[in-house]
């Protein structure tokens, strides 16, 4: 059998008495579209943390590509090939939308931003050529120029996913992405996270949206106070009592 792609294993996190991920475990293939599911305070945004270095855990390991990777910084797990979004947009008002991308497309390299503009001339076409990819995909090439802080909140949503394409990453982590998008959008970016599943990218997505979750993921994996309390299919996932009682039958459903 193959080595999965992502691997956790018996992953936790303590802040003080509160066990915000408890024992997590879970292997994810390349080429998957996983989401991650439970009410607020389940451990979701945490487990994210811990997987791309923002967080170190308590224990347990995570291993990616055949690669132990906890206790790793997020520059160099970011180098390895994980690239993400946050709940809470962070993006750079004051820059244009194309500087906004082109700081992910230098965190592939390892080297700083000064040096990314005045040194060799292949390294700063590379990450031009990376950065305008990106917005091309996400389709906001025509507002390159544009300062950040002037696009709508829904562009900024996909400026910040286009910051982590920038990267050109092999595995993908959103963190609830459609939060504060209209049913128009959240269709349109649901529809946009399948093209990005179809053309190969393996991805874990966080949301609360569970029309666009159930729509889009083949697996979803539930967690609540900490622990994972289901993996399946939506259907199997639907059908779950503990999931029922733990979320999809309360109030954040």
């Amino acid at each position: 059998m193959s080595e999965p792609f992502l691997s956790i294993r018996d992953l936790g996190r303590a802040f003080g008495g509160l066990k915000a991920v408890d024992g997590v475990s879970a292997d994810i293939a390349r080429g998957e579209l996983v989401g991650l599911i439970g009410p607020n305070g389940a451990g979701k945004t945490t487990l994210f943390n811990l997987i791309s270095g923002f967080t170190p855990p308590s224990s347990g390991e995570v291993h990616f590509k055949g690669r132990r990777i906890d206790g790793l910084k997020p520059d160099e797990i970011a180098r390895a090939g994980i690239g993400r979004t946050f709940q809470n947009l962070r993006i750079f008002p004051n820059m244009s939308v194309f500087d906004n991308v082109s700081v992910g497309a230098i965190g592939a390299e390892r080297i700083g931003m000064l040096s990314a503009f005045t040194g060799r001339r292949g390294v700063s076409e590379r990450i031009s050529q990376r950065g305008l990819a990106a917005l091309q995909a996400v389709k906001l090439i025509d507002d390159a120029e544009e300062l950040a802080a002037n696009i709508s909140y829904g562009k900024r949503k996909y400026l910040e996913i286009a910051r982590a394409l920038a990267m050109q990453p092999d595995l993908l982590i959103l963190d609830e992405p459609a939060a504060g998008l209209n049913e128009t959008e959240t269709k349109a970016l649901a529809d946009f996270i399948a093209s990005l599943h179809a053309d190969g990218m393996t991805i874990i997505l966080v949301e609360h949206d569970m029309k666009l979750v159930m729509s889009i993921c083949r697996r979803i994996i539930v967690l609540a106070s900490g622990r994972k309390i289901a993996d399946g299919t939506p259907a199997e996932v639907k059908a779950d009592p503990a999931v029922l009682e733990a979320y999809l039958g309360g109030d954040d459903a």
